[in-house]
């Protein structure tokens, strides 16, 4: 899928709900953030920008994820945050992104709300990884995501109640949880 196909068809549906909330966790314990889902386009094919987390890291070590992060007080909404994020831990420029809308927010089993930011990249962007949050950046063709051969479920049990988790891997890349059920919205979006 190109830019052009991509901009038509995600602008001419109407976005609906994910089929996934976690309304169990209290309000007041859940930690709001956001995420850059990043599409360049390369050789008339778009591809999707992803990190694989660092493993020292407290939340979600060494998982594969979209740059981003909690809100902070300073950001005036998500949109701000996930640019803030994506330039912090990949050096991507927000001159260099236009933003193209929002997925519903997805609520993850360990507390977070994450709120995905669609976003397409004027041209490949030149990595400046923090290795403080990022161990690898690396991209994957949104075809691989938009081929439903590629999504795998699994019902897990958290609180007496099931839940499914995605998986959507890459060659050696196991992108499941949240990255992957943001994924599925994104290409449940584009059909």
């Amino acid at each position: 899928m190109d830019r052009k196909e991509f901009l038509n068809k995600f602008h001419l549906h109407q976005l609906s709900s994910n089929d996934v909330y976690h309304d169990f966790i209290a309000k007041s314990k859940v930690r709001q953030s956001a995420v850059l889902v990043a599409l360049v386009e390369l050789n008339n094919n778009l591809q999707v920008i992803l990190t694989k987390r660092s493993e020292h890291l407290r939340h979600h070590p060494g998982q594969i994820s979209f740059p981003g992060g909690k809100v902070e007080a300073q950001d005036r909404n998500v949109i701000d945050t996930a640019l803030r994020e994506a330039n912090e831990e990949i050096g991507i420029s927000a001159d260099n992104i236009e933003i193209l809308g929002q997925l519903p927010d997805y609520q993850t089993l360990t507390g977070f709300t994450i709120s995905p930011i669609i976003a397409l990249l004027s041209e490949m962007p030149h990595y400046i990884i923090d290795n403080n949050e990022v161990a690898h950046v690396f991209e994957v063709p949104l075809a691989h995501f938009l081929d439903q051969n590629n999504h795998i479920i699994v019902d897990i049990e958290r609180h007496s109640r099931k839940h499914p988790v995605y998986y959507m891997p890459y060659h050696e890349h196991n992108i499941w949880g949240a990255t992957a059920a943001i994924l599925k919205d994104l290409c449940q979006h584009l059909r």
